[in-house]
């Protein structure tokens, strides 16, 4: 973690979806949130949730409060899919009641099967404990949408597909929680610093350098492809992960590894 602070990131997820928070049970992930905190203390530390239980959810939410966690990044309850809009809000409501820690809402239809609308986000941005969310659909079109709905009442709105950073910056969205940063983590924050300070010529040449390298990860399953990156640069000591998920082909590992050395140097 050291590398990614002296990188300029601001903070990160634990237990998120590249993290393998779904593979993760509940005590696990307060723990991870536990031994992180008080190492960390300069650091954002996000607790993912991601679980059907609204009681699951409720205990993690608190005890990661209770363990100083800033904002809990919680998906809907991905099994019942099936669930109405108003169920689907109900249980973000009922979660959001019965907790002190701020709520980022993490819309990726891809993984949970429930797409939340910016009309569904906007009556969530209701409670006072909503404190913003995540988009990792890949929908431009969400980018107004979602703005368009949060607009004026102080929400934080992170992108998490990465290769519309650009245009969710320039679309008034706060920055990006970012899968690919756990492996390019200097050129993302580089972005985000020179285009808030107004350098847009230079945070543009940075942005499409880090864009050859994004695109190249997101060609791959994750989060096997930066686990076995990052034991390969000798960050993490194993590549393993949790069943069901398997390693990615050593071969096709070592390929994007080659295409990605001049972005790691």
């Amino acid at each position: 973690l050291a590398d990614f602070r002296t990188a300029g990131c601001k903070g990160l997820v634990l237990a998120g979806t590249n993290g393998e928070g779904p593979s993760l049970s509940a005590v696990e992930k307060r723990d991870l949130i536990r031994a992180a905190v008080p190492i960390f203390p300069d650091f954002a530390v996000i607790s993912g949730i991601a679980t059907p239980s609204l009681e699951e959810a409720i205990w993690l939410s608190q005890q990661s409060h209770k363990a100083g966690a800033v904002a809990g990044l919680v998906m809907p309850p991905a099994y019942f899919r099936e669930a109405s809009r108003n169920g689907i809000i109900r249980w973000f409501e009922k979660l959001m009641d019965a907790t002190d820690l701020p709520i980022l809402i993490y819309n990726f239809p891809q993984r949970t099967g429930i797409t939340l609308t910016p009309d569904t986000m906007s009556a969530l941005a209701k409670h006072p404990r909503m404190l913003g969310l995540k988009d990792s659909s890949g929908e431009e079109s969400n980018l107004t949408g979602y703005s368009q709905a949060l607009e004026g009442q102080g929400k934080r709105l992170f992108v998490g597909n990465e290769t519309l950073l650009w245009k969710a910056l320039d679309a008034g969205w706060t920055g990006t929680i970012s899968g690919a940063a756990n492996v390019l983590p200097t050129w993302l924050a580089k972005v985000m610093e020179d285009y808030l300070a107004g350098e847009r010529e230079s945070a543009s040449v940075k942005f499409q350098l880090a864009l050859k390298g994004i695109e190249a990860l997101r060609g791959v399953p994750q989060p096997g492809l930066n686990k076995a990156i990052l034991h390969r640069r000798r960050i993490l000591p194993h590549p393993s992960l949790r069943l069901p998920l398997e390693e990615p082909d050593v071969r096709l590992a070592d390929e994007i590894f080659v295409k990605l050395t001049g972005l790691l140097v």
